[in-house]
């Protein structure tokens, strides 16, 4: 019999509800459904927490009726309600964990508070069945990280940001550069047309210590740039976006070798590096950790991009995951706006 759950993702500026069921052993997206809100923040080059939880507040019982009609279910053939309840912006965690709650209650169904980054950390389970353990690089617009993924709510963090995070780093930089907003796709493209030589950008963090990120002093090198320069012309920017793209890849892939490095001491049993959230979606960042983890022996392994950015299938597979596993809450559970993988870690993640 199958395992079906609905999720429910509001942590950021995408309203998404989505329906997935485990038949058997096989994981089956049965609808996925994302409503982003870039026309509502792109004038103000990032998100704005108050417009971003109006929108989901108007868009999810829509979206989430849709889900269910796509997936050919009702509330009465759903085995779980599965909510992001963190960490994010905590407006958009309220209404969907609220909206999660109520469905709970009333359709007597179990009721699961999925960490956001549990769902990031997990995508690839739901599209590539990778077993544990194995080493996750999660990279996102407010997320850096290298985690050990040994278990279902078994994580241990090996590198964090120490400031700004990857894609917050594109988003930033990429508003210097008048491309708009998510900055990371728009860098992206620029990048295409560039030479990513021609300006000398720093790589912060490389070659120290550890596996921890630092994203600022690259942010700051792209502004002084920008001001020597005040009218950038197509090749400038086109330039200057691959000079970004390729500075942040290096960046990743030297701290992820040596992530690789402990986790292979560590974990000899483990075969894969494994890439998630939206920053992951990067082809150039791509291409660098597949040719790392083969020189390293390993498998490299990462969702599709629709999986890779926020969605709600991930989060309706975290919460099968953690659902087969007993892992139920309670219709008090807090939405948190901080929420660490690894409770034992006190920075911030």
């Amino acid at each position: 019999m199958a395992v079906i759950v609905l999720g429910i993702e509001t942590s950021c500026d995408e309203t998404a509800a989505a329906v997935v069921a485990l038949e058997g052993s096989v994981p089956v997206v049965r609808s996925n459904l994302v409503r982003a809100q870039i026309a509502l923040h792109e004038p103000y080059g990032g998100v704005v927490p108050e417009i971003a939880a109006r929108a989901h507040l108007g868009l999810l019982d829509r979206l989430i009726s849709r889900a269910l009609a796509e997936a050919g279910v009702g509330l009465t053939e759903i085995d779980g309600i599965a909510a992001a309840a963190g960490p994010g912006l905590i407006g958009g965690l309220v209404v969907g964990t609220t909206m999660g709650k109520a469905i709970a209650w009333a359709a007597r169904k179990p009721f699961l508070a999925v960490n956001h980054l549990e769902g990031h950390a997990l995508s690839v389970r739901l599209t590539e069945g990778v077993p544990f353990p194995y080493l996750l690089l999660l990279v996102s617009g407010g997320h850096s990280q290298l985690l050990v993924c040994s278990a279902v709510g078994g994580y241990t963090r090996l590198g964090t940001t120490l400031d700004d995070a990857a894609g917050e780093a594109f988003d930033k930089t990429a508003k210097l550069l008048g491309l708009g907003y998510p900055g990371g796709p728009a860098i992206e493209r620029a990048a295409r047309e560039g030479d990513p030589r021609r300006f000398s950008l720093p790589r912060p963090m490389r070659g120290r210590p550890g596996c921890d990120f630092s994203f600022s002093g690259l942010k700051t090198a792209v502004r002084e740039i920008v001001a020597r320069r005040p009218n950038l012309g197509p090749r400038d920017v086109a330039d200057l976006a691959a000079a970004i793209e390729l500075a942040i890849s290096d960046v990743l892939a030297e701290r992820t070798g040596r992530a690789i490095r402990i986790f292979c001491e560590r974990h000899p049993e483990g075969r894969a590096l494994v890439a998630a959230g939206g920053v992951a979606a990067n082809q150039r960042l791509r291409r660098r950790l597949s040719a790392l983890a083969e020189d390293c022996g390993l498998d490299f392994v990462a969702p599709a991009p629709a999986i890779c950015t926020d969605n709600a299938a991930m989060i309706a597979w975290a919460g099968i995951e953690r659902l087969r596993l007993g892992f139920v809450d309670a219709l008090d559970a807090a939405a948190r706006p901080r929420w660490p993988l690894d409770t034992r870690s006190e920075r911030k993640g």
